[in-house]
């Protein structure tokens, strides 16, 4: 742990401390939200429910879907090695996305609660070998009691977005402390490697991006034909993980393609899938037909609007439509990552508001591998040029799948850095199986 705290850091670690009575309350409402896991509230106050393995552990910790999808590639590789991996991340929908995603000899965990009592009980059980932290998932305790433990910390997918960038810099105190306590900073970027260092990070390499080198999302072939078979005669356009604010948007588009585009099938699949419900009655409120998914609906030949409320399930859609509108985009969220649409051959489509994935999306504009929408009219006018223009589609997805090309990598170099960490546990694996 850094020697010297500042005093925003002390006075965290104490209300913290005294803030443990009250996490009761807190996990009350948060299971009322439906954001908790009623079978397994130990593990937010650190309380194991899984012995730890006696083989070397790598801690990877991700704060939620996309970071946990990130990991995907970087976790097989590290399996490959014969290291266990031990998962954390702190919603439900991601312990859900784990559980598919790899096998069980990866074990996921919430992460505690940013107590110091809480942090104590999960590091003591699982005194991890090594933790990779993904992106900027920074809690305060956490790391300062892994770096009083001398467990070796590396960022590594670093970003640190232009929203942040000023606010860390006015506790500039604060965030060089906790900086400091990862032997390695692993950046998307050279502007996120910039700011790192400009924050205090000590050690800084630019990697890469992890999210462009993850594997085009799965479909169920039985379920894909079955899509298939029901859509066959419609356009279909996709607006995926979409947020509050846009789905009013995308259904003024649709009312006003619809007559050009008369077999115009929209299908909407919202970043939070329990908002389904409503968005139906918003569809039916103004006069369209609509089908939810999670009613195992499907689209009919009389369906406008078809609502995908499910997890998982974006491989499927990608793979149904020419054009997708990436979400979070039209309104002030930051947008969503386009990589995996653009791997199964979508033309994206994203409004201004990107700047969670700005070199991305910039590299993308740049050489027209993707189309932003500066405002609602110019929305409606590139979809519809895209929906009837199949060389302009052609044209968009063709540019967007060489700049994923060129852009990828990220996992080599992630690897190649972390290889001293590495050599370090085969070193103790060799040692145990002695």
């Amino acid at each position: 742990m850094p020697s010297d705290l500042p005093l925003t850091l002390h006075l965290y670690r104490a209300v913290s401390r005294l803030a443990v009575p009250l996490t009761g309350m807190i996990t009350a409402r948060r299971l009322r939200q439906g954001k908790e896991d009623p079978e397994r509230l130990g593990e937010r106050r650190g309380i194991a429910n899984v012995e730890r393995p006696l083989e070397p552990l790598i801690w990877i910790h991700g704060a939620s879907v996309g970071e946990v999808l990130a990991a995907g590639e970087l976790i097989e590789r590290l399996r490959a090695l014969h290291v266990r991996i031990l998962l954390t991340s702190g919603t439900v929908t991601s312990a859900g996305i784990a559980a598919r995603r790899f096998p069980p000899d990866v074990i996921h965990q919430y992460i505690p609660f940013d107590t110091p009592q809480f942090v104590d009980q999960f590091l003591d059980h699982w005194q991890p070998d090594l933790a990779l932290f993904i992106e900027s998932d920074l809690w305060p305790n956490m790391l300062l009691g892994a770096a009083e433990r001398r467990i070796p910390l590396v960022l590594i997918n670093g970003r640190m977005s232009q929203r942040s960038f000023p606010r860390w810099n006015r506790a500039y105190g604060t965030i060089s402390t906790l900086l400091s306590c990862f032997d390695l900073c692993l950046a998307q970027s050279d502007v996120d490697a910039e700011r790192f260092t400009a924050l205090g990070s000590p050690n800084v390499l630019t990697s890469g991006n992890l999210k462009l080198d993850v594997k085009a999302p799965p479909a169920d072939p039985a379920k894909l034909d079955r899509l298939k078979l029901m859509t066959q005669r419609r356009t279909v356009f996709v607006a995926a993980s979409t947020h509050p604010g846009e789905e009013e948007i995308i259904l003024d588009a649709h009312r006003r393609l619809a007559g050009r585009i008369p077999s115009l099938l929209t299908v909407i699949v919202p970043r939070h899938p329990q908002r389904g419900h409503a968005i139906a009655r918003m569809i039916a409120s103004a006069g369209l037909q609509t089908a939810l998914r999670s009613k195992s609906d499907m689209p009919s030949a009389n369906t406008d609007v078809y609502v995908a409320d499910t997890m998982g399930e974006l491989g499927l859609f990608y793979r149904l439509a020419p054009v997708v509108f990436m979400g979070g985009s039209l309104v002030e969220h930051g947008g969503q990552n386009p990589i995996e649409a653009i791997k199964l051959g979508a033309a994206v489509v994203h409004g201004p508001h990107v700047f969670n994935f700005g070199e991305i999306y910039g590299a993308l504009g740049s050489n027209g591998g993707a189309l932003q929408a500066d405002n609602d009219e110019h929305f409606v006018k590139l979809l519809g040029h895209l929906l009837s223009n199949p060389v302009a589609r052609t044209r968009v997805s063709g540019a967007g799948a060489g700049v994923v090309e060129r852009l990828g990598g990220a996992l080599d170099r992630t690897l190649a850095a972390l290889e001293p960490y590495l050599l370090q546990l085969r070193l103790e694996r060799a040692s145990v199986d002695a």
